[in-house]
C-alpha cells in the first residue's frame, strides 16, 4: 500500500465504554506513523463490520449523521464522537489505518 508503513499501528485507548441513552459518547484511538486516512467501523454480533466514517489527512474532520470523526495529527489521536446515544448503538467499534 502506498503511504502506509508496516510499522504504523493504531490502538484503542479504552476497552469498553458505557453510556446512558441520549448522552454523547467519545471513543479514541492513538496511532503511530503517518495517518493518511483513518476509518471507523461498527460491528453488531453475528454481522460484518460496516464503515461509519472515513477521515483523511488534511480534512481532519468527517461527519456521518450522529457520528463525527476528528483527527488530531499533532497528538497522533483520532476521536469518534457519537451524539445522542441509543440502545441500538450497542456494538463493537473499530478504528483502522
Amino acid at each position: 500500500m502506498v503511504g502506509v508503513s508496516f510499522q504504523d499501528e493504531i490502538r484503542s485507548t479504552s476497552n469498553a465504554v458505557r453510556a446512558l441513552a441520549g448522552s454523547n459518547v467519545t471513543l479514541s484511538c492513538n496511532y503511530t506513523g503517518t495517518a493518511w486516512s483513518i476509518q471507523w467501523y461498527r460491528q453488531y454480533p453475528g454481522s460484518k463490520p460496516e464503515v461509519l466514517v472515513l477521515v483523511v489527512r488534511g480534512q481532519k474532520r468527517a461527519d456521518n449523521g450522529r457520528f463525527t470523526a476528528q483527527l488530531y495529527e499533532n497528538n497522533n489521536l483520532v476521536h469518534l464522537e457519537l451524539s445522542s446515544a441509543e440502545v441500538s448503538d450497542s456494538a463493537l467499534y473499530y478504528c483502522a489505518l
